[in-house]
This record gives structure tokens, sequence and C-alpha cells, in this order.
């Protein structure tokens, strides 16, 4: 498949088709003929230290990514470095010399992040004058919505109100952004 590629012989970028692969990558120029050997970029990765954080645990990783890799707080992140099982979680801060927003991998010396797959859902119930705390494990992806019955044990709920962590209210929301639930049993 043709690519444009700078052609020193027409002196503009032209179609060409790749003659060699390897160390000398070679291609043809398709407008005038001419081979000539190309540069190709090669990637340099660099390991970044992740620690990610479910409940009350904290886990280690090493993680090798391209080291003009952008990262920025708030995005998730696969976490895989062959010792551990894999985590999806959300960078909730990143280190170099100090705490920043985004930045290249090539600079971070920490990445510290939250586990989103699965999570833990804070549930405070309430029957006329006795209020209980629970929690309910689910992937992070489950959906809470205001008005939902659910079930805790025996337990029947309704939900009557859901917490966001960035501390506004919603009446619907992804488990793994949810900070707390209120709910009425029934």
């Amino acid at each position: 498949m043709p690519e444009e590629i700078f052609c020193p012989h027409c002196n503009v970028l032209t179609e060409h088709m790749t003659v060699k692969n390897g160390r000398e990558h070679l291609v043809k120029c398709e407008t005038c003929g001419a081979v000539h050997p190309i540069k190709q970029e090669r990637t340099k990765f660099v390991n970044v230290r992740v620690i990610v954080s479910r409940e009350n645990i904290s886990q280690k990783y090493q993680i090798k990514v391209p080291e003009d890799e952008r990262f920025y707080v708030g995005d998730e992140l696969l976490v895989d470095d062959d010792l551990h099982d894999v985590v999806l979680a959300e960078i909730t801060s990143i280190e170099t010399e100090r705490r920043v927003e985004s930045v290249e991998a090539s600079k971070i010396k920490t990445i510290w992040a939250r586990a989103v797959d699965n999570v833990v859902v804070k549930v405070t119930l309430h029957k006329r004058s006795q209020t209980t705390s629970h929690a309910i494990y689910s992937s992070g992806d489950e959906i809470f919505s205001v008005g939902d019955i659910r079930r805790i044990d025996r337990t029947r709920f309704v939900v009557e109100k859901i917490k966001l962590r960035d501390g506004r209210s919603v009446k619907k929301a992804a488990s793994k952004d949810v900070l707390r639930a209120w709910g009425r049993v029934l």
C-alpha cells in the first residue's frame, strides 16, 4: 500500500512503495521510480511506577509505555506489568518533581491511581429512626439510579440519593464514580 514520503529526487512528498523492510528500509518513488532509504522512527519506552489503591490496599506496578505518551489526572489506565493481575484504574495523581495534572511519561516518577474495574459502593440505609451503613461490591460500570430497587443480603431498599466523588449529587451514575448512596428500607 503506497504512503506519502518525501522524495529527495522529486523534492516533494510523493507516494512510495516499500521495497525492503529491516535495518535498511528502502522505498521506491511512484513518480520518478527512484529507490532510496528512509529512517524509521523507533519508539523509546520507559518504565513507570504505578501505585493502584483498591479499598484500603495499595499495590505497586511497573508498566512500560512510550516515553512521549502523555498522561492526565482523571484518565483511565489499563495497568498490566506481567507480575500481577491486570487492573483498570483511574489516575488520581501524577508525581514528577511535584504533583502535576498532565505530563509525558519520561518525566513521571509515580502515577497514583484507584482501581475502577471492581469497586465498593458505600450505602447508608434508613428505616424510620434506624440508620445502618453497608457496602455493595460491584463492577465499576454498573449504573446506580435514584429510584432503583436493590437488595443487600435480605434487605430490599430504594435508592433515594447518590453523591459522586467530586461532591455533586446526581440521579444516575456508574458505581466507579459513586462516593455514597442513600436508601430507604422497603
